[in-house]
């Protein structure tokens, strides 16, 4: 398995280990992974390639950091203003996202699976205070997906840069700002340590599916008992990593209160500017390509049937717990 993490980061990169953890124990060793951290098989961003072209037989990624080679493939992870985690479980599931997702990468011999999913995000770490569209003017951010474009469009310089060097890339100044996940995940990799500013919400990224990548030919060739349980470990991964990223984001950013970070909410304008970048963005990824129109329908079928009832559901429930 080869992975666009380092070994163990707290969220992907353990999501990773229990996934092949998993798949050597339901198989009572029958079916063993070696996991590879990002840049000991292949870079982290040639985890698809590498399966794709049988270097490896399996992969633990995010499917944004496909977009330049399939345009569709961003909304297996998240979009701006898009699904939250349980609405996306619900669109693969029962929505017809798999069945897309599946044909997406059929030819390229990979089959795709959720198998981790860091949930909800935090807007990103800012070494100066945001109070105003006009603060993120020429500020260098490291972002991935559709919302590294919203932040260009926003005057942002966004800047893909692999997990395991996102760190070293803030703290020496190549980039300004960072979104990664949320506060678990992040603080372990020490961002807060460098950009004080924290801030939410993420709306560039309401979701944090990890995908994990099939050769195909490597999979037709187990016995189907195996086959099985390849999927049904994926399955349970997407399910744990989910409920572990919940927890652990909750602790962590209950710990953020008593430090030195400052968190802070967008103001209303950045995020009604970057709303309408997102529809823009959206707009021009489709444009041209037929079967990100596709998806793209799908998914936003999915966010309008489901949204009419996270609205009268979570939403009003969360004010009124609070309120």
């Amino acid at each position: 398995m080869a992975t666009s993490w380092p070994h163990n980061l707290p969220g992907p990169g353990v999501s990773a280990r229990r996934l092949a953890e998993r798949i050597g124990a339901l198989s009572g060793g029958r079916l063993t992974v070696e996991v590879f951290a990002a840049g000991e098989l292949v870079p982290a961003f040639e985890v698809f390639d590498a399966v794709s072209q049988g270097v490896a037989e399996m992969g633990h990624t995010a499917s944004f950091f496909w977009q330049g080679k399939i345009p569709a493939a961003v909304f297996f992870t998240t979009v701006p203003f898009g699904l939250t985690p349980p609405e996306h479980v619900a669109w693969v599931e029962h929505g017809g996202g798999q069945a897309l997702w599946d044909e997406l990468y059929a030819p390229f011999g990979i089959k795709p699976f959720m198998a981790g999913n860091t949930g909800f995000q935090m807007g990103g770490w800012f070494k100066r205070p945001v109070a105003s569209p006009d603060d993120l003017k020429g500020v260098s951010i490291r972002s991935a997906g559709l919302g590294a474009e919203v932040f260009r469009r926003l005057g942002m310089t966004a800047v893909a840069i692999p997990p395991g060097e996102i760190f070293q890339a803030l703290q020496s100044g190549v980039v300004d700002a960072v979104e990664f996940l949320g506060p678990f995940s992040d603080i372990a990799l020490g961002l807060d340590r460098v950009a004080p500013h924290y801030l939410w919400p993420s709306f560039n990224k309401p979701n944090g599916t990890g995908e994990a990548l099939v050769s195909i030919p490597a999979l037709e060739a187990l016995d189907p008992d195996l086959r099985a349980i390849v999927a049904g470990a994926c399955a349970m991964e997407a399910a744990a990593g989910l409920a572990e990223a919940d927890w652990m984001n909750g602790l962590a950013i209950a710990r953020l209160a008593g430090t030195d970070v400052r968190l802070s909410e967008f103001p209303r304008d950045v995020v009604m500017a970057a709303r309408a970048a997102a529809s823009d963005v959206l707009a021009e990824l489709v444009a041209g390509d037929a079967q990100a129109r596709r998806v793209m329908e799908s998914y936003e079928a999915a966010r309008s049937a489901l949204g009419g009832w996270s609205g009268r559901s979570i939403g009003p429930f969360l004010d009124a717990r609070t309120s």
